[in-house]
């Protein structure tokens, strides 16, 4: 499996999952052409001013913010980095607007390395339903889904969790009825007399 935020490079996905926070990939993926066309690669970002990125980015929630994540992040994998996407968390943690999310979902789509779960919104309520976690923390979710799944099944659960958090599992409404865990969900209504 793999991340439905479109790239090429492993800067084009981390410019976009900076993007994609508190956004749907699918605006992220109709704006990111245009942007990717035009700055290609890391130097290009490296050598704007914030407010240059405005006029591609001006649809996404937060795009100030973002904007001075994705220069400050460029100058810094430029000047400290040799212009290559860094491949530890460690090394990504140190880029502005770049938590332990954003680091697991670019070291496993663009390196392929397993290096922990990325917990969005969506694996936080599919986790919480399934009776995997108690707890709204991503961070102790992510924990704790590490100790009883596979590592090298990280990134495979983390897009499955996303993609049945986005489809049928979602904060507001439950299909359970649509849902392939629903024999074994403990959420689940299918059976139970509910609607």
């Amino acid at each position: 499996m793999k991340t439905s935020l479109d790239h090429e490079t492993p800067w084009q996905l981390l410019v976009a999952t900076i993007l994609s926070a508190q956004a749907q990939d699918a605006h992220v993926n109709r704006i990111t052409p245009k942007l990717f066309r035009e700055l290609p690669d890391v130097s290009s970002y490296a050598a704007l001013r914030p407010t240059e990125l405005y006029k591609y980015i001006r649809s996404i929630g937060l795009y100030r913010s973002k904007s001075k994540s994705i220069t400050e992040s460029a100058k810094l994998i430029v000047g400290e980095f040799g212009g290559e996407v860094p491949r530890s968390m460690d090394g990504l943690m140190r880029l502005r607007g770049v938590g332990r999310k954003t680091a697991n979902v670019v070291l496993s789509n663009a390196f392929g390395i397993n290096s922990g779960i990325a917990i969005d919104t969506h694996c936080i309520t599919v986790a919480n339903r399934l009776g995997l976690a108690h707890t709204r923390d991503p961070n102790r979710i992510e924990s704790g889904l590490m100790k009883i799944i596979p590592r090298r099944e990280w990134s495979n659960v983390s897009h499955l969790f996303i993609a049945l958090g986005r489809d049928v599992c979602t904060a507001r409404e439950k299909r359970c009825g649509s849902c392939v865990l629903n024999r074994i969900c403990p959420s689940s209504t299918v059976g139970k007399g509910k609607k």
